[in-house]
C-alpha cells in the first residue's frame, strides 16, 4: 500500500478552516498567520494528491474530495477528544461507558439494564445516546460506542464486525390508563375491536409481531398514533390518548411512573432487548455488571 505521508497536524488545520469557513477566521482561532495555514493545506493537498477547497467569490468551497476529507476527519477528531476525556477519567479512578440507545427500545428498560453500572465499586460515568438503529450501528463500528442497547440483534450477512449478545426476552402486557384499561379489561381481547391504540412504527422490530397478534384474535384496533420514540408513546398513553403495549417484566414501572394499569396479557408477543458489541466476548467491566444484573432476575415479570 502507498504511504501517503499524511500529516495529521495538516488535517487538523484543514478541519479548522472547513469548520470556520475560511483561512482568515481559522488562522484567528489557532493564534497562527494565515501564509502559514494555507502552505500546511497545499502541503496536505499535495500529499493526497486531491483539491480540497476551490475558490468561491471571496471565500472556499469544499471540493466532493473536501467533503469526503471532512467526514473522515470529524470522526478522527471526535476520538481524538475522547482519548482525552477517556485519558483524564483513567487518572481519577473513573471508568466511562459510552452507550447508544435505540429510539425503539422502551426508555425504563434502558434504565433499568444500566442501573446496575452505579452500583459498582468503581465509579462509572455514563455517556448515552439515543438514534436510529443502523446510526447507532455506524458508531459502534467506529468505536464511538461502547455498547449498543437495542430491541432487535444484527442481521446476519452485514459487513460490520460486531456482534449480538441476547439480554433478557419479555412477554407483553397491553396497558393504559386505569379508566381506559378498565373498559377493555373485561373479555380481553375480544373486546378490543375499536380499541384506541398507541403503536411503534412499521419499523420497529416488535411491530410485526403486533400485527400478526391482532390478526391471530382478529381484531380491528383504532390506530391513533405511530411512534418511532417510544418514550413519546408513552408520554401519549399516560395522557389516555390509547392503550399501548409494553414488557411485562416493567409493569410496577410503568404504573408508578405512567399511571398506566394492565388491560390483558399478550405472552405470545415476546420483547426481546439485546446489547451489540465490538466483541464476542463482552470485557467491560461496566457492561458486565449490566449482563450479570439481567442473569440475576432484575427483569423478572412480577
Amino acid at each position: 500500500m502507498k504511504n501517503t505521508g499524511m500529516n495529521f497536524r495538516h488535517l487538523y488545520y484543514f478541519w479548522v478552516v472547513a469548520k470556520e469557513g475560511g483561512v482568515t477566521r481559522a488562522a484567528e482561532r489557532l493564534g497562527l498567520a494565515i501564509q502559514t495555514i494555507s502552505t500546511q493545506i497545499s502541503q496536505l493537498e499535495q500529499a493526497i494528491g486531491k483539491s480540497l477547497f476551490m475558490q468561491q467569490g471571496r471565500g472556499l468551497q469544499l471540493t466532493e474530495a473536501g467533503r469526503l476529507a471532512l467526514a473522515y476527519a470529524d470522526q478522527i477528531f471526535l476520538l481524538g477528544e475522547q482519548l482525552q476525556e477517556a485519558l483524564g477519567e483513567a487518572d481519577s479512578g473513573r471508568t466511562r461507558l459510552t452507550v447508544g440507545i435505540s429510539d425503539s427500545l422502551p426508555k425504563l428498560t434502558a434504565f433499568r439494564l444500566l442501573e446496575a453500572t452505579l452500583h459498582l465499586a468503581t465509579p462509572v460515568r455514563l455517556v448515552c445516546y439515543e438514534d436510529q438503529f443502523e446510526a447507532l450501528l455506524a458508531d459502534l463500528a467506529l468505536h464511538k460506542l461502547d455498547v449498543v442497547l437495542t430491541d432487535r440483534p444484527v442481521r446476519s450477512g452485514t459487513t460490520l464486525r460486531v456482534f449480538s449478545h441476547m439480554l433478557f426476552e419479555s412477554d407483553t402486557i397491553v396497558v393504559g390508563t386505569p379508566a381506559l384499561a378498565g373498559a377493555y379489561a373485561q373479555g380481553f381481547p375480544d373486546k378490543l375491536n375499536g380499541a384506541p391504540f398507541l403503536l411503534p412504527t412499521r419499523n420497529n422490530a416488535l411491530r410485526g409481531r403486533i400485527d400478526e397478534w391482532f390478526e391471530l384474535h382478529n381484531v380491528r384496533p383504532d390506530v391513533v398514533g405511530e411512534f418511532e420514540d417510544n418514550a413519546l408513546l408513552n408520554t401519549f398513553g399516560r395522557r389516555g390518548a390509547g392503550l399501548f403495549f409494553a414488557p411485562a417484566a416493567l409493569a410496577t414501572d410503568l404504573a408508578d411512573q405512567f399511571g398506566a394499569v394492565l388491560a390483558g396479557h399478550v405472552p405470545q408477543v415476546r420483547e426481546h432487548v439485546y446489547a451489540i458489541s465490538n466483541e464476542r466476548k463482552i470485557k467491560h467491566p461496566a457492561v458486565e455488571a449490566i449482563l450479570s444484573s439481567v442473569h440475576q432476575g432484575v427483569f423478572s415479570t412480577p
